[in-house]
């Protein structure tokens, strides 16, 4: 698990530091004396998720592409997606693994994963996304304020 997770970070790190496209794992270069300084402070503004903040509660998710949909996470792990203008209904399954919200949905003949990191700032956080096992985008996530 934990090697699992610090891919993924260095994934994060490698897109929201050095503005590179998206990086396979197996495509991650080793992080030098200085870059890892760097990532020592950029991990700083990342922090682990508890269940209380993520249930019952509307999520925006967007993609570089552009692609928006609403996400509300339900207690027993299930989830309800919408595209945000024209309400197509697809669903999947949540978990919450080490601080890290691990997302699975099923849209057609495509399964797409996530994990995603929580921002120590802001309630907008990230995620690297993946179709079908392979490298597909890179997300953002804001948590809506409940009324």
């Amino acid at each position: 698990m934990f090697e699992k997770k610090t891919l993924q970070l260095l994934q994060l790190f490698y897109r929201e530091t050095e503005r590179v496209r998206l990086l396979d794992v197996d495509q991650l270069p080793l992080l030098g004396i200085e870059l890892q300084q760097v990532m020592n402070q950029w991990l700083e503004t990342k922090r682990n998720f508890q269940r209380d903040e993520i249930c019952e509660q509307y999520w925006i998710k967007t993609c570089s592409a552009g692609y928006i949909t609403e996400l509300r996470l339900h207690a027993d792990g299930s989830l309800d997606e919408y595209t945000l203008f024209n309400r197509m209904h697809t669903q999947g399954h949540w978990q919450l693994v080490d601080g890290v919200i691990e997302i699975e949905i099923i849209k057609e003949d495509n399964r797409y994963r996530c994990a995603v990191y929580a921002n120590r700032y802001v309630n907008i956080h990230s995620a690297i996304e993946y179709k079908n096992d392979e490298l597909h985008s890179y997300l953002k996530l804001a948590q809506t304020r409940p009324i």
